[in-house]
This record gives C-alpha cells, structure tokens and sequence, in this order.
C-alpha cells in the first residue's frame, strides 16, 4: 500500500479535520479506497468505534461489534489511571460489558474497505502478521503533534488485552518505533530482583511508509505508581547494570560517551552547532579526572512511564516507552531525567530550574547509584547536552524543535553548576 499521495476527500470526512480526530484518522485511515464517515454504517468488513466523548472533544475510540473487546478496552489497565478517569471508564466499561454502549451518546466513527486485496488498515495488517484474525483495537486521540504516534490497544475477540501498537509515520517516529524495539531485544530476559518488569516486543515491522510495533500485553495487576515523585533508585541502577554487578568506572572526560556527543557535535550547523560543541569540550574540561559507571538506560523514565506490579515476591516496578533507551551512558540518567521533566512538565518549571532538581536529585542519591565524588555535576551536565541533542535529531526527522528545551539547554549549558 502506497502513502505517498493524499486521497481526495469529502467535506464530511473526519480525515479532514485539524484536530486529534482528524489527524488520527489521516494516520490510520490514509488509503484513498476506504470510506471514512461519522454515523454508522452497514457492510462487510466495516469497522466502527464509539468517539469519546465527543467528535470535538475525541480522547479514544471505543471498539464496536464486540462487547469484550469494548469493555476490555475501558477496563484493562485501568489501575494505572487517575482516580477521576478510572471512575468514568468503569462506567462505560460496564455499559459495554452489558452489550449497552451503542446506547451511550456518543457518535460513531465508521471505516468500510473495499472486499478485495490486500489490508488496506493497519489494523487488517496486524490481523495477518500477528495470525489473529478476531484482532480488534481500540484507538488513542491525541492533538496533533509530529513527534506523536498513533497508539493500539490490541484485545482478543474475548476481551483478552493481546498486546500494543505503535506507528511511526515520518522520519522521527519511524526511528523511535525502531528504536524502541532494538533495545527491547537488546536487554536480558528478566534477571528479577530489582530489575523492572518491561514489554516484551512480539512484532516489529513496515506497511507502506509505516513503521509499525507490537509488545505483549503487560501484566494485568500493574498499578499507578503509589507515590510518583519517589525515585526508585534500586530499580534504575539494575537496569543501568542489567541486574549485573557495578561496572568498573572510567573517566568521563575521555569515554566513548563523550566522544560520541563530540561525533554528534561535529554534525550540527550554524551557531547551535558551535554552541553544543563548546558545551561539549566545556563538559570535559570540567569533569577532569572525575570517574563514571557506564551502563543502560530507560531513555524516559518518567512516573507517566512507570507502574507497580505486587507479587508473591514483593512489589516490583514495571516500566514501558523505550523508545530512547541506550546503553553506554553514565550511571545516574535515569535519575537526571526523572527530576528534571517531573520539574517540566508537571511542575511547569523552566529548563534552568528542571535543570537543577536533576542536579540536586544526583547530589541527593549519589552515593546509592555508586557516583563517585565530584560526578554528579558533570553527569547532570553530560545528560543535559544528550538532552539536547536528542531534541536536536527530532527536529531533524521533522517533529520540530521542543521550545521548552531548545535553545534554552544551551543556555544552561554553557553556565553549569550542581
């Protein structure tokens, strides 16, 4: 199936929005053969989906056809919700559970295929390279956004969670679904203890200009995490090491790490890229003789990223979205990252402030990631200059710069401090 072209389409269409309905739809719906209307309609092979709450206002699409699924789909997972968001899916999820949601008001999204050839959705494709022709998905609605992909949860014709989708469909999507799935098969199959539970990848693969992925279901008594802003330092620290043993420390100033930012560096143009390469050699300057672990790391571990799993063993975390996972970092990102977008994004803070609580959370819990003296400044400064750089190669692939982050991490940069 070619993406290459626009399909011509009608007024009414919801492809043709500008909001998270439409740009949804474009991304799943994009072949000019299919129908795509709001209302219900009749035929074979159609698919359809209650719109919730409303078609201004889309948050998910709901499966219709098959009351398992449907109400599986407002009723998986739901302990990692809000307490306010849960209480509204466990309403729905019992209408569908009772064959009742049609009855609810919401208007319906409907897409009909023509009988022959090839899939012409996604959702068609997963069916035959997953082997499970009952495949049903219930579909997230974001606003539009280029670093976004659209999100599947899959379910059994039984209501069975039986796994979730990601599609990359421009160049920097593409590279995270990829990404993501390069360094799932990369880590050890769970070596327990502190280690954390993570997905495991069941498909990775191209259809037309997509990249899509599949990981198996999470265990179904994951949790919200009981107290977010707790680092769970034990946990990173197994990753970082694969449940191993602590790796033998190493200067930071002459590492491949760094080396490798200076590679990176030397692609940059124009006055950004004389200001990372400054921050760059800034950074090892500054760091001397000071020794760092090198190890793996999540790439975005972020309480909205993180769940708990209580077991006959204890509880153990349980983490997903690697989509920026590596190994060879220093030992204490993990920790970086989470005070320093906790301070962002929830608490709104400025980059020179997010900046900051990482370099007080690695001041703080130094000792137990193992940090050795005079390290946790210049691990702050080195996980702000990936940072950098990581919104740097998204604005290449066409997601466009992140204004909280760029050009105010250079800023912070070049005045560093704990």
């Amino acid at each position: 199936m070619s993406r290459t072209a626009e399909p011509a389409l009608d007024a009414g269409d919801p492809r043709t929005r500008t909001d998270g309905l439409g740009w949804v739809t474009r991304a799943l719906f994009a072949d000019p053969r299919l129908r795509v209307t709001i209302g219900r309609a009749a035929g074979p092979g159609v698919l359809s989906w209650a719109i919730v709450p409303s078609v201004e206002r889309a948050r998910f699409l709901v499966p219709l056809g098959n009351r398992h699924a449907a109400a599986g789909s407002m009723l998986a997972y739901n302990a990692l919700r809000p307490p306010a968001t849960r209480a509204v899916r466990a309403v729905i999820g019992a209408f569908a559970r009772a064959g009742a949601v049609e009855a609810l008001p919401f208007p319906t999204l409907s897409v009909l295929a023509p009988p022959e050839g090839a899939p012409h959705t996604p959702i068609g494709h997963l069916r035959a390279v997953l082997d499970e022709p009952s495949l049903i998905a219930a579909i997230g609605v974001r606003p539009p956004d280029p670093n976004r992909k659209p999100t599947l949860q899959l379910f059994g014709g039984d209501g069975r969670p039986a796994g979730y989708a990601k599609i990359g469909w421009n160049p920097a999507t593409r590279d995270l679904v990829r990404a993501e799935f390069a360094a799932l098969r990369a880590l050890p199959d769970d070596p327990g203890g502190a280690y954390p539970v993570l997905p495991q990848p069941r498909y990775q693969g191209e259809w037309g200009d997509q990249v899509i992925g599949v990981t198996a279901p999470l265990p179904p008594a994951v949790r919200r995490l009981a107290d977010p802003d707790r680092p769970r330092v034990a946990a990173m620290l197994a990753f970082a090491r694969r449940g191993g043993t602590p790796g033998e420390r190493r200067p930071l100033a002459a590492s491949p790490f760094i080396e490798r930012l200076r590679a990176e560096a030397a692609t940059v143009d124009g006055p950004e890229g004389a200001a990372i390469r400054s921050a760059v050699d800034g950074l090892a300057g500054r760091a001397g003789a000071v020794e760092a672990e090198f190890g793996d790391w999540h790439g975005d571990w972020v309480p909205w990223n993180l769940g708990e799993l209580t077991g006959r063993d204890g509880t153990r975390l349980v983490a997903w979205d690697l989509e920026h996972g590596a190994a060879g970092v220093p030992v204490g990102f993990d920790l970086a990252h989470q005070a320093f977008n906790t301070a962002l994004v929830v608490g709104g803070q400025s980059a020179a402030e997010a900046a900051g609580r990482a370099g007080a959370a690695l001041l703080r819990h130094g000792a137990e990631l193992g940090l050795a003296p005079g390290a946790p400044g210049p691990v702050r400064d080195a996980y702000l200059a990936e940072m950098w750089l990581r919104t740097r190669r998204m604005a290449a692939g066409g997601a466009g710069w992140n204004t909280d982050l760029h050009p105010a991490l250079l800023e912070v940069l070049h005045q560093p401090g704990n």
